[in-house]
């Protein structure tokens, strides 16, 4: 009988005899995670070497974890049939729960359908989670009359502080930026406008143009818009935060609802604050096009007022007046399902305060471009 030996300063040893074409394999040692690197060279060496097997002996193992068992379970297989012998029977029993091998990792792309569910499984994840959006929309409206109505049952009513804050925080702080982009925007789109019918011989029709096209529609999309941006974002940022911080469970317990507490009060403020920047924004774009249009084409501003006065009527404001409280609380009500949903980090944070400025611009276009098939329907 031969024996071959190999001895690590961890005491890893690893037996081999040879009798007759029979090979025993002897395991000593310390067979865990931190010292079975030692053994490999050794095993891949012994498992090249063909032969009939015998026997596994664990007799002389000190100890093992389920990284040994696998190295000495990848090695069986290796080997070919032999019979796993040990006077501890905790390690027969761990290598007796372990498969000879990992199952291989099935293969998506030879299933039959695969192509199907790979095309179509994205499509589905996204009409799922705009009806779970569109469900959380609605509870969120419910939730924020219901907790109002609570609150006013206790007699404390609406604070009316934190509605004149967030009216000032999100309407006379927009103040500045509306006026100055409203402004650009009623100038660009009359001077590209004059440019254009000046071959036509027709430039003082580009009042028309300003006058019905800012306030049928750019004014309050544009407000909309740069609202989300600004203010939903706002929103779903201190609302996602104290999610975080689990301020809106400490409102759970005291009793109160975080959507009458929180969500109501920007609600209402962005329903007031929109429609009273559309208005701002509308005169801003329309002093830029006069400006533009004395200054470009010559038309005066007594000039620009009266064709503004002939092209534009009553209808043509309250049109574009109607929309601005369906989009401040689409912006609105977006903003605290988004910030509801942040979970405890702050990537999630970020992920969902940009999915809140992109779903409300979205909505926002969509709804607009529903305003408009609906007018055209009732020629208003």
């Amino acid at each position: 009988m031969t024996r071959s030996q190999v001895k690590t300063d961890t005491d890893v040893q690893l037996d081999e005899a040879a009798d007759g074409g029979t090979r025993t394999y002897r395991f000593s040692g310390d067979w865990r995670s931190v010292s079975i690197h030692l053994a490999t060279a050794k095993l891949n060496e012994l498992a090249a070497k063909r032969g009939e097997a015998g026997a596994v002996d664990l007799s002389e193992i000190t100890a093992m974890d389920t990284a040994g068992a696998w190295v000495i379970r990848r090695f069986m297989a290796q080997i070919g049939d032999a019979k796993l012998t040990s006077d501890k029977p905790r390690y027969l029993e761990l290598l007796n729960a372990l498969p000879e091998e990992l199952p291989e990792p099935a293969d998506d792309e030879k299933k039959s359908g695969s192509l199907f569910v790979r095309f179509f499984t994205p499509i589905g994840n996204a009409v799922v989670s705009a009806w779970e959006d569109t469900v959380a929309a609605m509870f969120i409206l419910g939730s924020a009359v219901r907790g109002a109505q609570l609150k006013l049952g206790r007699h404390s009513g609406v604070s009316p502080a934190a509605i004149v804050n967030q009216i000032d925080r999100m309407g006379v702080q927009a103040v500045p930026i509306i006026l100055l982009m409203s402004f650009l925007i009623g100038a660009i789109i009359a001077q590209q406008g004059a440019f254009q019918l000046r071959y036509f011989g027709a430039e003082l029709f580009v009042v028309d143009l300003v006058g019905i096209l800012q306030l049928r529609e750019i004014g309050v999309l544009l407000t909309a818009i740069m609202i989300a941006g600004r203010s939903g974002s706002a929103i779903t940022a201190e609302i996602g935060s104290m999610k975080m911080r689990e301020e809106i469970d400490a409102l759970k317990v005291m009793g109160l609802s975080p959507i009458g507490v929180l969500v109501f009060p920007r609600l209402v403020a962005l329903t007031v604050a929109l429609p009273l920047l559309t208005i701002v924004a509308n005169f801003a774009a329309l002093t830029g096009a006069a400006v533009v249009a004395w200054s470009y084409s010559g038309i005066t501003f007594a000039t620009f007022l009266a064709r503004l006065q002939e092209a534009v009527d009553f209808s043509s404001v309250l049109a574009g007046m109607i929309k601005a409280p369906f989009m401040a609380l689409i912006i609105g009500v977006v903003a605290a399902v988004e910030g509801l949903k942040v979970g405890g980090s702050a990537e999630s944070l970020g992920k969902h305060v940009t999915q809140s400025v992109v779903k409300s611009i979205f909505v926002v276009i969509l709804v607009d471009g529903l305003f408009a098939v609906f007018y055209a329907s009732i020629d208003f």
